[in-house]
């Protein structure tokens, strides 16, 4: 299992960036934190996710 957003998920080993694009979420709007440290763009590909990470995912909103 892992937390995302608080909420409990099945577990599967993915990387960030496989977990980010079968979730929907666009990439250029979202950060990315995996038990407390941020997690950079450039290493979205190289990251994979482990059992009981707990991961955040911030979008990012334009406007005025």
């Amino acid at each position: 299992m892992i937390t995302v957003n608080g909420e409990k998920q099945e577990y599967k080993k993915v990387t960030v960036l496989e977990f980010l694009k079968t979730a929907g979420y666009r990439l250029e709007t979202v950060a990315v934190e995996i038990n407390e440290e941020i997690v950079s763009k450039r290493t979205y590909e190289t990251t994979y996710l482990c059992d009981e990470d707990k991961i955040e995912i911030i979008h990012f909103v334009g406007g005025g």
